[in-house]
């Protein structure tokens, strides 16, 4: 599942009561936490991640993190690498959901919050991931440590959920994670997650697209993607940027509607390696799923998938948000 929460997809710490020791936006930093010993400033050891001061007086210190792409949240992480003797003994982690964008007094003060990690110990120096039940589309998370201490990643995984609205208004990416897309299957992820392919923007560099190792036998790497909806799609970008000695020597996009049969968009054809590559569609034709497909294998900065819902899953999308279905 991909990091909701991640600043590359927008997401933004908007509200913490304390961040003396290491500023609280470090939480949603996409690399992991470096550490560099005896390496001290003002304040004392550089930590890379979240660190309040120590607590003289009963409370907890919290950070509040908006979702760069709302949704369902199926786990969190809370990340306390490099923290030794500084770490929280314990955490909790609630979440809520607003309409439009909100100032951060109005989350301290009025939003109703619910539990999706009951206060739970944590360890010192650990990856420390939990399991969320809940099906409700959120916007917001908050992060409690008890007493106080340090996080360096906290990592929010999970589906998109846009609200549909704002898909009657033109051509959209259907592929996207923030407007509900998602990596469904992958043949190899060596590299870099299969996630980076449907990321906002233009990758900066080769770390932030998908790389496969290098295959010796004969056959290719692939993904799968599940679109935000049943829709039809008119234009393919395929981004080999900063690919130059490993972009694929070519691809191929098929779909399929449902569990029907996969059905070709783009014949394999030959690409450029740190090009963006685009190709029109002329196919009236439904899909819900897509498949790209490289050759031999290599990697990938950006799929695109430009079309538009159908009637029919417009209006799903539509009844799911009116009835607050996620």
């Amino acid at each position: 599942m991909p990091d909701l929460a991640l600043r590359d997809l927008g997401g933004a710490v908007v509200w913490t009561n304390d961040e003396l020791f290491a500023e609280s936006q470090n939480l949603i930093t996409t690399a992991p936490a470096q550490y560099q010993p005896a390496t001290f400033g003002h304040k004392g050891q550089v930590y890379d991640g979240w660190e309040t001061r120590r607590r003289r007086e009963p409370g907890v210190d919290q950070a509040i993190i908006r979702l760069g792409a709302p949704g369902v949240v199926y786990g969190v992480v809370v990340d306390t690498s490099w923290f030794t003797g500084n770490y929280p003994p314990a955490i909790s982690v609630e979440a809520t959901a607003v309409e439009g964008v909100v100032p951060a007094e109005r989350l301290v003060q009025d939003a109703q919050w619910t539990t999706i990690v009951a206060r739970t110990p944590v360890e010192g120096d650990t990856r420390n991931p939990f399991k969320v039940d809940a099906t409700s589309r959120f916007t917001h998370v908050r992060l409690t440590m008890y007493p106080d201490g340090g996080v360096a990643r906290f990592r929010v995984h999970g589906r998109g959920v846009p609200d549909p609205r704002f898909f009657r208004y033109g051509h959209f990416d259907l592929a996207a994670l923030e407007n509900g897309g998602l990596i469904t299957a992958c043949s190899n992820m060596y590299y870099s997650s299969p996630n980076n392919l449907l990321m906002p923007g233009r990758a900066r560099n080769m770390g932030e697209g998908w790389e496969t190792s290098r295959r010796r036998d004969d056959g290719n790497d692939w993904v799968q993607v599940r679109l935000a909806g049943q829709g039809r799609v008119s234009l393919i970008e395929l981004d080999t940027s900063y690919f130059l000695g490993n972009a694929p020597g070519s691809a191929r996009i098929r779909g399929r509607d449902g569990d029907g049969e996969w059905f070709e968009l783009l014949a394999r054809t030959d690409l450029q390696p740190d090009t963006r590559h685009r190709f029109a569609v002329d196919l009236d034709r439904p899909l819900t799923e897509a498949r790209m497909d490289v050759y031999p294998d290599g990697g990938m900065a950006r799929l695109r998938l430009y079309g538009t819902l159908t009637d029919t899953a417009e209006t799903t999308l539509l009844e799911q948000w009116e009835r607050g279905e996620a």
